[in-house]
This record gives C-alpha cells, sequence and structure tokens, in this order.
C-alpha cells in the first residue's frame, strides 16, 4: 500500500507531487504566499524562469532562451559603446535598423506581459491568503510595469526618436570633414506674418573636429555687407563681387531674395535661400561649410521650456522690448525685464533675451546669442535629455529644419559626446573682435586670416603646436586681435582688429546697481522710460551682452 502511494506522489520527471513550488496545494499558507512573491521576482529578473519552474517547461525554455539572447545582445552593446560608441548610436538613429528595434522591443514588451499573466495563473491566488492576495497583486502590477512597461516604454521613446529624426534630417548623402572638421551653420529667424520670407536674425558657424569635438563658434552679424559667395555657388554669377547692392545688400536678406526670385537656380534643393545663405557664409569666412540647420526662433522657446529653461549669468538688464514706434523709432514701454546676475529662463525669457537689441547694439545681441547656445549645449545632458526626451523630440520637429543626413547622425552625436567639457572658441565678424565699421566695410583677407587661427586653436594638433594651454584658453595672435573663449567679454571695444589679452570667462561682475550704489530694480528702469530717459536706461544695461552658461 506504501508503496503504491508512493508511486502516485511521484511523476514520471522524478518530481514529486508534495513539490510547493510546481504543487502549491500541498503546501502551508505561509509558503503560497512566499512562493508567489519568488515567481513574481523571478519573472522579473529572469523572465521564462517561473515558467521552467514551475509551469510549462516548453513555454519557459523558450522564453529563457529570448531572455538570454537579449543579454547577450545588451552585453554585446556595451562592449561596442567602449570601443565603437558612434556605431552603436548610428545604428539607434538610421530609420530601417530604428524601425526593427521599435518592432522588436514592442514584441518583448508584449511577451513580458503575457508571461507576467502567465505567472499569475501559476501563482492561483485563491490558495493564497485573503490578507496576501492584495500584496501579491500589487507585487505583480509594479512588476509587471518595471519590465514590460519599461520595455514598451522605451520602444515608444525610441519610435519619437525616430520619427523626429525623420522630420528634421534629409535622407542625403552623408558628408566626409574638411581639413580634419564638419562645419554646420546655425541660423535663427522667424517667418512670421509680419516678414518676406525667413530673414535669419542670427548667423553662427559651428565647426567641429572631426577627432576630438573640439568645437568653435563663428558669429556673422546680420547687418554683414558684401558678402561673397563660395565657388561653385550659382548666386556667384549674379553678384561675382559680392553681395554690394548697397544699405539693403545685407547677409541676412539673401534668404528671402533666393527664396522669392532666384529658386529656379537651385532645382531639386529644399530650402533654395538657406543654401544660398550657406554659400555667402562659406565664402565670406573662407571656409568649406557642408551643412545648415535653421531654428525658427517663433517655436525656440517650446525648445527651451521641453528643457526645463538654461541657467546663465548675465551681465546687464535685457529689456524684453515693446512694439516699435516707426515714427519715432523708438520701443514701447517693454513687456518685463531679465535682471542681471545668475538666471534661469524659460522660453519666452531665453527668446527675449537672445533677440533684445533694444539701448544696445547687434553685438551685444550676439553675445547673448552665443551664450543661449552653449548654454543648450552644455545643459542638453543625457539626464535632461532621457527624463524630457518626448518634449524635446517633439519640440524640435517644430522648431529645426536641417539638411544634415540623418545616416551620419549618430556618429554627429558621438561628436558632441566627446565636446561635452571642452571649452568653446568663438569668434565675431565685428564687436568686440573687430571695429563696429568692419561689418559694413569687411577685409575678406582679415577675415580669412582670424578664422585660419581660430580653427587651428580649435583643433587638439593645432593648439599643441601653438603652445595653447592646457585649459582652452585662446591666446592672441599678434598684431591680429584676439580669438575670444566661450563666455568671456571684453572690458573695452578693440579697434581695427587688435586687442589686448581679454578676461576669462568668470572675471566679468554683473552689474546690479547704479554708479551711486542704488540697486538697479525694474521699477526703476520702468520710471526711467515713463520720464523718457532712455539715455540713462542705455548706460544701466550697456553690460547687457556680457553672458556665460551656468
Amino acid at each position: 500500500m506504501a508503496s503504491s502511494s508512493s508511486s502516485v506522489l511521484n511523476t514520471g520527471s522524478g518530481a514529486s507531487l508534495t513539490d510547493p513550488v510546481r504543487y502549491p496545494v500541498s503546501a502551508s499558507s505561509p509558503v503560497r504566499t512566499k512562493r508567489a512573491f519568488v515567481l513574481v521576482l523571478l519573472t522579473l529578473l529572469v523572465p521564462g524562469s517561473a515558467q521552467l519552474v514551475a509551469g510549462d517547461r516548453k513555454l519557459g525554455r523558450t522564453a529563457l532562451r529570448i531572455t538570454l539572447c537579449v543579454w547577450a545582445i545588451l552585453l554585446l552593446a556595451v562592449v561596442l559603446l567602449l570601443l565603437d560608441r558612434s556605431m552603436v548610436i548610428s545604428i539607434v538613429t538610421n530609420p530601417v535598423t530604428s524601425l526593427v528595434l521599435v518592432v522588436l522591443l514592442a514584441a518583448l514588451a508584449l511577451g513580458w506581459a503575457l508571461l507576467f499573466l502567465n505567472t499569475l495563473r501559476l501563482i492561483r491566488p485563491v490558495l493564497l491568503a485573503p490578507k496576501a492576495r492584495p500584496a501579491v497583486g500589487i507585487a505583480l502590477v509594479v512588476a509587471l510595469v518595471l519590465g514590460s512597461g519599461s520595455m514598451g516604454y522605451a520602444a515608444y521613446l525610441l519610435n519619437v526618436g525616430r520619427n523626429a529624426i525623420g522630420n528634421i534630417f534629409s535622407s542625403g548623402p552623408a558628408i566626409k570633414p574638411v581639413d580634419g572638421r564638419y562645419n554646420f551653420l546655425m541660423m535663427g529667424g522667424d517667418a512670421g506674418d509680419d516678414r518676406t520670407g525667413r530673414r535669419p536674425d542670427s548667423l553662427s558657424v559651428l565647426s567641429v573636429d572631426a577627432e576630438t569635438g573640439q568645437t568653435a563658434i563663428i558669429s556673422v552679424p546680420r547687418n554683414f555687407q558684401n558678402a561673397q559667395f563660395s565657388e561653385g555657388s550659382p548666386m556667384r554669377a549674379l553678384y561675382p563681387d559680392g553681395y554690394n547692392c548697397g544699405d539693403e545688400c545685407l547677409i541676412n536678406a539673401i534668404n528671402t531674395e533666393v527664396t522669392n526670385e532666384h529658386a529656379n537656380l537651385y532645382p531639386g534643393v529644399a530650402d533654395p535661400g538657406a543654401q544660398a545663405t550657406m554659400e555667402a557664409v562659406s565664402g565670406t569666412l573662407g571656409m568649406q561649410i557642408q551643412s545648415y540647420v535653421l531654428v525658427d526662433m517663433q517655436g525656440f522657446s517650446t525648445l527651451i521650456n521641453a528643457m526645463g529653461g538654461i541657467r546663465i549669468k548675465a551681465g546687464g538688464w535685457v529689456p524684453m522690448s515693446g512694439y516699435f514706434d516707426e515714427t519715432t523709432k523708438t520701443h514701447g514701454m517693454p513687456l518685463g525685464w531679465i535682471p542681471a546676475g545668475d538666471q534661469t529662463l524659460n522660453g519666452d525669457q531665453a527668446l527675449w533675451y537672445g533677440r533684445s537689441r533694444e539701448y544696445v547694439d547687434d553685438y551685444s545681441r550676439i553675445q547673448r546669442q552665443q551664450c543661449v547656445q552653449q548654454a543648450m549645449l552644455k545643459q542638453l545632458d543625457p539626464t535632461t535629455l532621457l527624463s524630457k526626451f518626448e518634449d524635446i523630440a517633439s519640440a524640435g520637429t517644430k522648431v529645426v529644419e536641417s539638411n544634415v543626413s540623418s545616416a551620419q547622425l549618430g556618429s554627429f552625436l558621438d561628436l558632441a559626446i566627446k565636446a561635452r567639457g571642452k571649452d568653446v572658441k568663438r569668434l565675431t565678424i565685428g564687436p568686440p573682435d573687430f571695429d563696429p565699421s568692419f561689418s559694413t566695410n569687411p577685409d575678406f583677407d582679415q577675415i580669412h586670416e582670424r578664422v585660419d587661427q581660430l580653427l587651428a586653436q580649435a583643433s587638439a594638433k593645432g593648439a599643441q603646436s601653438a603652445g595653447i594651454p592646457d585649459d582652452g584658453t585662446a591666446v592672441p595672435a599678434a598684431g591680429a586681435g584676439h580669438v575670444q573663449a566661450a563666455g568671456s567679454i571684453p572690458a573695452t571695444l578693440p579697434t581695427g582688429g587688435n586687442a589686448a589679452q581679454q578676461p576669462s570667462p568668470s572675471d566679468f561682475t554683473p552689474v546690479t546697481t547704479t554708479p551711486d550704489g542704488e540697486p538697479i530694480t525694474e521699477e526703476m528702469l520702468t520710471q526711467l522710460k515713463l520720464e523718457g530717459n532712455e539715455e540713462a536706461i542705455r548706460q544701466l544695461v550697456a553690460t547687457n551682452g556680457q553672458c556665460r552658461p551656468l
């Protein structure tokens, strides 16, 4: 009888019916509760293992094989990140491979969710003590969200990024570095109802060393005259001696003119105006610019808000200007003020900070624009990007247009990672690096010389051969003026392109008081505006071009 009972209690595989893991009916209530939590944990940490020990072994083995394959792929990805980071980024950003990844992640998330449901069946909640059921249910839901939910959300974010990349970047061929550098034209402007076409308010070239990521920013004033078109530009046939039709031929008017009158010169080009502007900046600076990125300033604030704002140290008060009276040639009462000192700017404030030129000249505005650009580059860290990825990607599709190839985005993102923490060199084709009249009557040989100096200093090899300090600060060439390190603002404007060594980025002190020591307040500035004392305001905000990112 005992022998017969023993044979009944044993399965063909040797597992006892009294095994509490596979047969919980015979287990005590505490053991059943412990078993339930263990199965949930196994499904979360090693999907398929719960089924292997307590359920359908065939399902468990299949799920476990998939789990091991995923772990192997993740391990391979980590190794590749260490050995060839740009390859991994390129795979993730490539339109085809990213779609495959989205489908695989979604399938894995669904399969994992089904395993959790199967685990719930294996737990058999009816066998649990009434008080244990809610705790086990909550644990399973939490594990489901952590595991399957996280993987599903990763698939969603990857798809959001994939769509954003497709909307922003082109599908054209990849570009190669020129003299070891990638050169991009950054244009910021509006296409509002009161404007004909898109006239860039800001023009900046980002030149990035293809090996180190060392970056230089070259700003071209929007009122620059006699811009030279590069060789091979269709516009060079119309303006062989430069864009020199007088005061109306400012460099920022090229975009509108080409868009409205000469688009036929650029067959097959998505944005002829942007292409022609890129060729003008390229010829003016004497460097080959391969791609452009155009930022619509009307949507710029959306991107800043998506980042959670930007942090800067402001040298002086900046007005958020009111309406402009064409008769008196003055602005109305400012809509608000951005104070001097350490500030966190939201999107609307950052937009005004980079655009306002009331009481100061365009060159102060250019300095602030450079500062905003650097703050965005510096503060768009991986944590911010991951935590706000959906908002940033969504804002980017509304703000940014570019002819950069999406196939090359991986290598450029890799360069951006390398560039983090490196000092950014910068040069302005106007004050403080040239005198105020230079942009009206430019000396192109001098511009090319200064650009060559800047790029040499922004190159690892060039910096070593020139004896530039390791801290990245720029060293002025004798008799050629200075190349400004990121964030540094001169105490006085140089003339004729010559200047003494400038202070370091941290040297300027925000102007927060009047010469008499009275604190500058919004109420004070408003009262001066009401009194019509524009000159007093001009003196109090004269240093608002000083800025550095925090």
